[in-house]
C-alpha cells in the first residue's frame, strides 16, 4: 500500500523561488501517510466511511518526517500552509497535464494546474527539506509527504517559495 500513491521520480516537484540565481529543487520518492493508507483500506475493502477532504493543504518542513508524521513544519515569518481545493480545475486529469476533464487516461498521474505559492517570508524559515500535505490548515491529518532532493534555505525577504504548475505530481501505482 506504501506505493499506492507513488511519487514520480525525475521532474516530480520543484520548489521554485522567483530569483534567477536559484535552481529549482526536486523531491525524492515519498509515501502516503499511515493515516491515509488505513483510511483507504478501510473505505475500499472494509466498508468503513471515509470523508475525502474537500481542500488539502501543502506544508513545508525543515526536517525529514516519516509515514507517521511530517518533519518539523516551518513556523512564523508569515508562513502558512497553502490551501488547494479538490477540483477538476486544480488537479489535472490522468489523460494529460493541465487537463480539467474527469480522468480517463492510463497513467494514474495527476499534477497541480496552478502554481502553489506560499507567503513571502518576513523572517527566516530555515532550510526546507520536504513538503507535506494535510487535510487541515493547522494540525489535521498528514496525507502524504516527500523529501526534496536538494534542500532550500528560505530567508526573510526572499521571494515567495512556489511549486510551479505541474510540479506537484502524484501517481497511483499502476
Amino acid at each position: 500500500m506504501k506505493k499506492f500513491f507513488n511519487f514520480m521520480s525525475g521532474a516530480l516537484l520543484a520548489l521554485v523561488v522567483a530569483l534567477p540565481a536559484i535552481v529549482p529543487s526536486q523531491a525524492q520518492a515519498g509515501a502516503m501517510s499511515d493515516y491515509l493508507e488505513n483510511k483507504l483500506v478501510d473505505a475500499l475493502l472494509r466498508a468503513q466511511t471515509y470523508t475525502m477532504p474537500t481542500t488539502t493543504y501543502v506544508a513545508l518542513a525543515t526536517t525529514t518526517g516519516s509515514d507517521a508524521a511530517c518533519g518539523t513544519e516551518v513556523t512564523g515569518g508569515s508562513y502558512a500552509r497553502v490551501a488547494i481545493t479538490s477540483s477538476l480545475a486544480n488537479w489535472a486529469g490522468t489523460q494529460s497535464a493541465s487537463s480539467t476533464a474527469a480522468s480517463s487516461g492510463t497513467s494514474g498521474t495527476t499534477s497541480n494546474n496552478a502554481a502553489v505559492t506560499f507567503a513571502t517570508p518576513t523572517a527566516n524559515w530555515g532550510t526546507v527539506t520536504e513538503f507535506c500535505v494535510y487535510d487541515a490548515s493547522t494540525s489535521g491529518n498528514l496525507l502524504f509527504r516527500a523529501a526534496l532532493t536538494s534542500s532550500k534555505t528560505v530567508n526573510n525577504g526572499d521571494a515567495a517559495p512556489s511549486f510551479a504548475i505541474s510540479a506537484l505530481t502524484f501517481q497511483i501505482d499502476n
